[in-house]
């Protein structure tokens, strides 16, 4: 299996509370995974560390092979030292990246959160622009090409010169995926997309997915929306209490249980 996406022994706490209690999860390039869990099991926060939103405290994060937020080996004393409080050969030690070059792993971990998170006083076109011209350095015209390909994509061509206020929730949350893939990612991350949505919206924003889905786009998706997993999904996570609970083919997680707490949480959702 090729993965694209890595999680190991992820632990992370605020304060005194732990959120991530030893994650592990290995997510296939083109496979789906859908994150399920009742609120306060973790399953925003697990999102958060896989792009470097939210630093871990212990294990580690990879994307395509690569550390997210850290590199291993010996660095100079002035970076952070991460894991095993710092001891052991010089090697095996993590050291935090610095922030410009968090940024720019991060243009390959597309997010996509619950409250769409555009720029307001942006038009549709230049939401999708922005990024790629100054962070990627890609020329202006280029990018828009580009941008109205993927506006095309999701259905919202002749929104270009639009303001996000002047759109539904529905439309702002498409503006939002076609955002993150104006950076050409290799994993597409979302947070309960359709959460802050009426229901009559869902349909529209779930249909986009599924398609970016049927194209082989890497995805890891926090959701409640149960039919979704069933059809899309190639992996089906149960986080509880900071913890994976269960995880497998829809069929099987979704279906036939084999822990008490997911089916209690599926009884009542289902």
């Amino acid at each position: 299996m090729n993965a694209m996406v890595e999680l190991r022994s992820v632990h992370k706490s605020f304060g005194t509370t732990e959120v991530l209690r030893g994650i592990d999860l290995t997510v296939a390039a083109g496979e789906v995974a859908v994150v399920l869990g009742p609120s306060g099991s973790g399953k925003s926060t697990l999102l958060r560390t896989i792009n470097h939103l939210e630093k871990v405290d212990r294990g580690w994060i990879s994307v395509d092979g690569g550390l997210v937020g850290y590199r291993r080996g010996a660095e100079s004393p002035a970076r952070r030292a991460f894991g095993r409080g710092g001891r052991g050969r010089a090697a095996d030690r993590l050291y935090e990246l610095r922030e410009r070059e968090v940024l720019r792993q991060r243009t390959g971990i597309g997010f996509v959160f619950q409250n769409f998170n555009l720029f307001p006083h942006l038009t549709v076109l230049e939401n999708l622009v922005e990024a790629p011209v100054a962070v990627q350095r890609r020329p202006r015209k280029e990018a828009e090409a580009a941008a109205r390909k993927l506006l095309e994509r999701v259905g919202l061509a002749e929104k270009a010169g639009a303001y996000p206020g002047q759109l539904s929730g529905g439309q702002q949350q498409r503006v939002a995926i076609a955002r993150a893939l104006a950076l050409a990612p290799k994993v597409l991350l979302f947070d309960e997309p359709t959460s802050a949505l009426d229901p009559e919206l869902v349909g529209e924003v779930l249909d986009v997915i599924k398609d970016l889905a049927h194209r082989g786009t890497t995805m890891i998706v926090v959701t409640h929306e149960i039919g979704f997993a069933r059809e899309v999904a190639d992996t089906v996570v149960f986080m509880d209490g900071g913890r994976i609970v269960e995880q497998g083919p829809p069929r099987q997680v979704l279906d036939r249980p084999r822990h008490e707490r997911t089916r209690a949480f599926l009884s009542k959702v289902l």
